[in-house]
């Protein structure tokens, strides 16, 4: 007899505070480790030199992650002035001798106020966007000409919360593919002093928050001592801003069957219109989308994701097996 698969240990989320110096890709390999299973993906990278939020979607939830594309994301950043740098950011090679400016708190901010709103940003060449499939940064790591599309981009927030020496501290709120760097190095243009991003920590992506977050230390400690799932979003508690349906048994199997149903406006639990303290809005960036619904069992068990096809007619897009 054939061996049936085993389903993974867990199903959820982890809001994990990235270290300094640590890829996204590390981190997951650390988690992974940690728990022994390898369905865990991460929803947006971190560049080695950010800190804070970084999402991991384990077991199930790795399904949801075409949900979370467009989530609008929250960061203190720190620029440095005096120097641009070939990669915008710390890590870069200096452009030029180290001339820090007197820096004017109301210059900055006007220079921040004009950025709001939507623009077209074109990404740094030490990106890991594609040229010809290839990475651009290898590219600009072999001096070689990098030719990069512009992409729209919209700033929600960008405050100046502080003046320390030749560094200026923002916050920002922006849509998902800004480059806060580039923030920097245009800043910098501008003054005609040259810029870099010296700092930058995520405080929220989405519906999650660093107040939620864990370190790696804490999440080795809780695992050793039999408490991972104590820092686990459940799979039932993901996408609050969903709208919710609990289904009787007859129209769950048509959902189980990815068939499509209808239910009637009252059925519907509106989804949380609040997001947590620290986080963002719960808008999704880009084109809009026909409305989506979570559908639970009558034991609050989440089934499956559902997308409207007309009022009151869904289809189910993503199905969750039910557990042995």
């Amino acid at each position: 007899m054939a061996r049936q698969p085993q389903p993974p240990p867990f199903d959820g989320a982890l809001v994990i505070d990235k270290p300094k110096g640590r890829t996204s890709h590390d981190v997951v390999d650390a988690v992974r480790h940690l728990v022994g299973f390898r369905q865990i993906g991460h929803l947006g990278t971190l560049d080695p030199l950010a800190t804070g939020v970084l999402v991991l979607l384990l077991g199930r939830a790795t399904r949801l992650v075409q949900f979370y594309a467009g989530r609008r994301k929250r960061y203190t950043a720190g620029f440095r002035f005096g120097f641009s740098t070939d990669t915008y950011d710390s890590d870069g090679e200096a452009q030029g001798p180290d001339v820090p400016p007197v820096l004017e708190r109301a210059t900055l901010e006007e220079l921040a106020s004009q950025r709001l709103g939507r623009f077209p940003q074109t990404p740094p060449s030490f990106s890991a966007k594609k040229v010809k499939g290839r990475p651009a940064y290898e590219l600009a790591r072999k001096k070689q000409p990098v030719e990069l599309k512009s992409v729209d981009v919209e700033l929600f927030e960008f405050q100046l919360a502080e003046i320390d020496g030749a560094v200026a501290r923002f916050n920002i709120e922006c849509s998902s593919g800004t480059y806060v760097r580039s923030l920097a190095h245009e800043m910098g243009e501008k003054l005609v002093c040259g810029a870099h991003l010296a700092e930058i920590t995520r405080t929220a992506v989405g519906e999650f928050s660093l107040e939620q977050a864990v370190t790696l230390e804490e999440l080795a400690e809780a695992t050793r001592a039999g408490r991972f799932v104590d820092y686990l979003i459940r799979l039932d508690n993901l996408l609050p801003n969903f709208p919710r349906v609990n289904v009787l048994p007859v129209v769950e199997r048509r959902v189980r069957h990815g068939t499509k149903f209808n239910i009637s406006v009252s059925q519907i639990q509106p989804g949380r219109a609040e997001p947590p303290p620290g986080a963002t809005s719960e808008l999704d960036g880009g084109e809009p989308r026909p409305p989506r619904l979570r559908v639970f069992s009558q034991q609050n068990s989440l089934i499956a994701i559902a997308e409207a096809v007309v009022p009151r007619t869904y289809q189910p897009v993503v199905v969750f097996e039910p557990l042995p």
